[in-house]
């Protein structure tokens, strides 16, 4: 099959759907999807400011295989037209070959070669996390129990990733001049720094958490803007932060505990910019339950299963919808969003022939 979507490949890369600017329609990409899914049942839905998802159906399926297909932006590191897929030394290299456009690919190629039932959601708004596609889709009464999306994973089922909670912070301060004894305690910049002393060693502390082979929190404060020069008192300041819990942690509370770690008064604004629920969702128990739903699932489709991982994916988003979710794909984390990005040519054919195998499975 490996020929097959190759030439699936080399097409879907051609398509510029970088994310942002998220210049993408309804066409485009979407008409070379149509075209290959002869006998579908297309349900094409705009969502706005590029955000476009489509639904391909065969017969009368239950279980639902999704794939993004937006990449992010290509750099001026790349060696060659990011645009133009290269084969080479066993890899396939093209902007989003590996995220997670070689899935598609693998999915065009095995419907082709089958005639069962089969239900194919492809969308073009992950990388900027702005899930208007999966969030429409799920409020429409789809019907679907089992989800199957698809991200780099080495072709090994994923059943348990972490969750994405970024925020913006405002700390006050009072402007005066630097000399002062006050200094210490009026900046705002100081205050963002005494906060992201005490969230670093609240990190720490949760180091002994556990879930499903994955340890403590993730946390990082990726920017911190204020002030106006070094002898005057920072009036106000930015601080950018984002942590990644366990399923089993709640984001709420973590919310709390952050919003917490200031001093009185210190903070003029907290505010969650985007959240995303880790896989599965649901309190300890629930989260369990679902886990071995998963797991359930990835063995009837004969799936090698795979460890945790620390990125987040919208599997999260099925699965707090009450479906069973997996994720599972060709290519490694490693290659996806780096200059060069590639997948082995191994990988899409073992994607390809299993996903051929699944749609070949007769109805349970």
């Amino acid at each position: 099959m490996l020929p097959e979507v190759l030439r699936h490949l080399e097409a879907l890369v051609g398509f510029d759907t970088r994310n942002p600017p998220r210049l993408i329609g309804t066409g485009g990409i979407f008409d070379y999807l149509r075209a290959q899914l002869p006998g579908f049942r297309i349900e094409m839905t705009d969502h706005g400011d590029g955000a476009v998802s489509m639904l391909a159906v065969r017969g009368r399926p239950t279980r639902l295989f999704n794939v993004h297909l937006d990449t992010v932006p290509s750099s001026p590191a790349w060696s060659a037209d990011p645009h133009v897929l290269r084969v080479d030394g066993g890899r396939a290299v093209g902007l989003g070959a590996c995220d997670i456009k070689g899935a598609a690919a693998g999915l065009l190629a095995a419907a082709a070669v089958t005639s069962g039932n089969a239900a194919f959601l492809f969308s073009t708004d992950e990388e900027a996390n702005d899930p208007r596609c999966i969030a429409a889709f799920l409020g429409s009464g789809h019907g679907f129990e089992e989800v199957v999306v698809a991200e780099p994973t080495n072709c090994e089922a994923v059943l348990a990733h972490r969750g994405i909670a970024s925020v913006l912070m405002q700390f006050q301060g009072a402007a005066g001049h630097a000399s002062g004894a006050n200094a210490i305690h009026a900046s705002a910049l100081h205050q963002a720094m005494r906060w992201g002393n005490r969230a670093l060693d609240f990190v720490a502390d949760q180091s002994h958490q556990r879930f499903g082979g994955l340890t403590g929190l993730r946390f990082n404060i990726g920017r911190v803007e204020g002030g106006i020069k070094a002898n005057m008192i920072a009036p106000s300041a930015e601080v950018r932060f984002g942590f990644r819990p366990l399923p089993s942690m709640s984001i709420d509370e973590l919310h709390h505990q952050f919003g917490t770690l200031s001093e009185p008064g210190a903070v003029e604004r907290y505010e969650e910019t985007f959240r995303g629920p880790p896989l599965p969702s649901g309190d300890i128990a629930t989260a369990e339950d679902r886990r071995l739903q998963a797991r359930d699932l990835a063995e009837a489709l004969d799936l090698p299963i795979g460890p945790a991982v620390d990125f987040w994916t919208e599997a999260s988003l099925f699965s707090a919808a009450g479906m069973t979710a997996i994720v599972y794909g060709p290519g490694h984390i490693a290659q996806a969003h780096t200059a060069d990005e590639w997948v082995e040519l191994d990988q899409l054919e073992r994607y390809a022939e299993s996903i051929r195998r699944i749609l070949d499975q007769p109805p349970t």
